[in-house]
């Protein structure tokens, strides 16, 4: 994976300044750990799970639904929650792109303002967000895993 943020002045480019580019960079961050570790899920299937499933004569969507559904689950939310800790830490610095709000653009303008305190805040704020993403990550996933 090449780091996102060494995406910035291309995605800048092509989209101009303004949302679009944030949006793509996001996206680019989030996709490439919820694909991987949905692949390493596929491939970790127990083969014998579906030739157990060819057996009974099972339709694929029975196959999917009671065979590959959960057992690429756990690697899915893995995935998913590996990336909101790549969306959230490239996230301020793509609102640094120009953009009149958001998180990033609050550290830029306090920053210039020389409001310390305000900084700091945000920077504590920032820091409980990720936080309390991290944590409902890992509920749904302790929720997603027991569940079966």
């Amino acid at each position: 994976m090449i780091s996102p943020l060494s995406w910035m002045p291309l995605a800048v480019m092509v989209f101009g300044v303004g949302d679009r580019p944030i949006y793509f960079l996001l996206t680019f961050a989030a996709v490439w750990p919820i694909l991987l570790n949905t692949a390493e899920g596929v491939r970790r299937l127990q083969p014998s799970w579906l030739s157990l499933a060819a057996s009974l004569s099972a339709t694929r969507w029975e196959t999917l639904r009671h065979i590959v559904f959960p057992g690429v689950t756990a690697h899915v939310l893995t995935g998913l929650r590996l990336a909101i800790g790549v969306v959230w830490i490239v996230l301020v610095p793509c609102e640094m792109l120009g953009v009149s709000a958001g998180l990033g653009y609050f550290i830029l303008d306090t920053r210039d303002r020389l409001a310390y305190s305000e900084l700091t805040a945000t920077v504590l704020i920032i820091g409980l967000l990720g936080f309390l993403l991290d944590a409902m990550a890992r509920a749904l996933y302790r929720f997603a895993t027991h569940a079966h």
